[in-house]
């Protein structure tokens, strides 16, 4: 991908705390265009290599519980644009209807093969079809709902001139975030004034710091991650 002109980004993005990221991003076009290359490459393969796999978790998830096999859910990405995001479905098909979009702790909405597939992240596989549309990348930020975006400062925004991610630096700093939000009285709040700034350090320090090694540091580290929790 290429960064646009400044000028010609959205207005939410036209400010100092932005612009700061946007020039240390600029002076990246080739990390930018391999980061593309790579993910649409990776993309490619995953989707051909996993297949088979994520058939047979759709019919386990058919056969186990009511509902959809994917559970799609508007998030924000590239320049605060909305999608609607795929995962493997790994809860009741009422888990919305309280509004609560946070999972805490061991959530009585998590389906039995849902906590399997979430363990080691095989419901994010179907995202792998966002990155090779461009919606997504291997790396980048976590796309949150658009509820928690509209609560981004200007410095957090800066976060969106990079694709979302499947994976990111925060989502490994904070893999028991689930647990943590078991002991809000408010879940919604202490997201909001408690980890999301401190995600957000970390989100901020990927992009000052990006490099298509950087990427590749990152995808490793969550491997580890994934097959050592």
């Amino acid at each position: 991908m290429r960064m646009p002109e400044y000028s010609k980004l959205p207005k939410e993005f036209q400010c100092a705390e932005v612009k700061a990221y946007y020039d240390i991003l600029k002076t990246k076009s080739a990390s930018l265009v391999l980061k593309r290359v790579f993910d649409v490459t990776v993309a490619i393969f995953m989707i051909l290599f996993l297949l088979l796999p994520m058939a047979v978790i759709a019919i386990m998830i058919k056969f186990t519980s009511k509902g959809p096999v994917i559970y799609k859910q508007e998030r924000v990405t590239t320049f605060n644009r909305k999608f609607r995001i795929w995962k493997f479905r790994t809860m009741r098909t009422d888990a919305d209807a309280k509004g609560e979009l946070l999972t805490v702790g061991e959530d009585s909405r998590i389906t039995k093969i849902g906590g399997f597939l979430r363990k080691f992240r095989l419901d994010e596989l179907p995202q792998i079809f966002h990155v090779l549309s461009g919606k997504m990348s291997i790396v980048g930020t976590r796309p949150e709902v658009p509820k928690f975006t509209t609560k981004y400062t200007n410095a957090m925004m800066a976060t969106l001139l990079l694709p979302a991610g499947v994976t990111s630096l925060a989502s490994i700093k904070f893999k028991d975030e689930a647990a943590l939000l078991e002991k809000a009285d408010d879940v919604d709040k202490a997201y909001i004034e408690v980890i999301l700034p401190e995600k957000m350090k970390y989100n901020l320090e990927y992009i000052e710091k990006f490099s298509f090694k950087s990427d590749f540091r990152l995808i490793f580290k969550t491997v580890a991650e994934v097959f050592t929790s």
